[in-house]
């Protein structure tokens, strides 16, 4: 169940534990974003391409393929 605090020592508490927060400098942050944005092209290229050879093969099989 909930303790009973005053808002002021809620936002103490709160202010208190958001010191403790080791936050990333600008160059992690930016190395991190440019890291997903790879990871994100590579997964689109895979998909792309695994969706294009089971395309051809499920048009191999049913006859209708090229």
């Amino acid at each position: 169940m909930a303790s009973k605090t005053n808002p002021f020592t809620f936002l103490q508490q709160v202010r208190a534990e958001t010191a403790k927060v080791t936050w990333p400098s600008r160059r992690e942050t930016m190395i991190s974003t440019l890291m997903v944005f790879v990871m994100v092209f590579f997964a689109a290229v895979f998909f792309f391409a695994a969706d294009q050879l089971l395309g051809w093969l499920i048009g191999l099989v049913l006859n209708v393929g090229i």
